[in-house]
């Protein structure tokens, strides 16, 4: 029992550092950590629907149109109806949003990366692998329930 105790000391550690992290960078341009993550995925995905972004976010479609709402109200994002199946809406990065980035130099995916540059490829991968297990026994016991 103590080593399970040990990983969840060190993952709420972690998850708690990473969102001050963030709050304190993204802070500045207003964002919060869910506003600063869409962003992210729509920069390095590129324009991507509603549903897609939840189900990378890992939470309901209402909760991240909720977020695209907040979004969009910054003129960050926009929405767009799919003209092959107007059900389907997709969001997109303004170029509103490209000139706050660029002028705060306030990029997710760089910022973390930045602190990722402190680590070694090989650490990176242990991180990497890691993660990826705590996470596939997450979905399993949600699966499971």
């Amino acid at each position: 029992m103590a080593l399970e105790k040990e990983i969840l000391k060190e993952y709420l550690s972690v998850t708690h550092e990473v969102s001050h992290q963030f709050r304190a960078h993204y802070g500045k341009i207003n964002l919060t950590f869910p506003q600063a993550m869409v962003l992210s995925l729509l920069e390095t995905e590129g324009i991507m629907p509603i549903s897609a972004l939840a189900e990378q976010m890992g939470s309901a479609n209402s909760t991240i149109s909720g977020v695209v709402d907040r979004l969009e109200r910054m003129n960050f994002v926009r929405r767009n109806r799919s003209e092959m199946d107007r059900r389907v809406i997709f969001v997109e990065i303004t170029e509103h949003y490209q000139e706050v980035r660029d002028e705060n130099a306030a990029n997710v995916a760089g910022f973390f990366g930045k602190i990722l540059e402190e680590l070694n490829t090989e650490d990176q991968e242990t991180v990497l692998k890691g993660l990826q297990m705590l996470n596939s026994a997450l979905e399993k016991h949600t699966e499971d329930d």
